[in-house]
């Protein structure tokens, strides 16, 4: 019997950003592939990992692109920011040099997206928004070695309309929640009506019908190195 192509109703496009060694690859690993990969090399470029969630009944293929945080790398990976639905912005809570470059990192997340790009929160009471950016402070399993408060990063992230979890890649503690919550938010949104599904940068793909694909854009292949994080 033949199956349909897709099994799924929407494409999410995320990009998962932050300083070198903060553990993105880590927690994209463990999302997609329930495992935790230790001392893995950094990131070359980019790399790409796809899952199928479920959000208020209806199945969405995220497709994540996990992007290099060292400098020398910036000026590739920026291009796969554009047209991206949501943020995945990460710091090492044991690592305050990492929460210090958190307002570049988000300076480019926002400039880079699209032209409408605005974060969003569960508090944000503005006007409706069409760009999610989630604070993720990863490497909760070292409390001991903490160097960020939780109550400081939650104010930077209220203070800049963020949606704001900690987590760790090692236990997968909120690592779940934090691509889902993402997720739920893109999702209200389309259905509030404040994300075009037709345009071009939204990041969305609606019931996609080509036999082949996936993708939401003709975008570069990324360069494979290892998990990196």
């Amino acid at each position: 019997m033949a199956t349909a192509p897709y099994n799924y109703s929407y494409i999410f496009k995320y990009i998962i950003i932050g300083d070198m060694g903060v553990g993105k690859s880590c927690l994209l690993h463990q999302f997609t592939e329930k495992k935790f990969m230790a001392d893995c090399p950094h990131t070359i470029g980019v790399e790409f990992g796809t899952r199928i969630i479920e959000v208020s009944g209806q199945k969405i293929k995220l497709q994540i692109w996990d992007t290099a945080g060292q400098e020398r790398f910036r000026a590739v990976t920026r291009s796969y920011y554009r047209g991206a639905a949501g943020a995945l912005m990460v710091y090492d809570i044991t690592r305050r040099s990492t929460y210090n470059h958190l307002s570049s990192w988000l300076t480019d997340a926002r400039n880079l997206t699209n032209p409408n790009t605005v974060s969003t929160s569960k508090v944000w009471t503005g006007k409706a928004q069409v760009y999610v950016i989630i604070l993720i402070g990863n490497k909760a399993d070292l409390e001991a070695q903490r160097d960020v408060t939780y109550e400081e990063a939650k104010q930077f992230a209220e203070e800049n309309g963020l949606l704001f979890l900690e987590a760790s890649a090692k236990t997968g503690e909120n690592v779940e929640d934090a691509f889902l919550e993402a997720a739920k938010k893109i999702y209200q949104n389309i259905q509030d009506g404040s994300l075009d599904l037709n345009a071009a940068e939204s990041g969305v793909q609606h019931k996609p019908s080509a036999p082949q694909g996936g993708r939401l854009t003709s975008e570069p292949q990324p360069q494979r190195e290892g998990c990196g994080c």
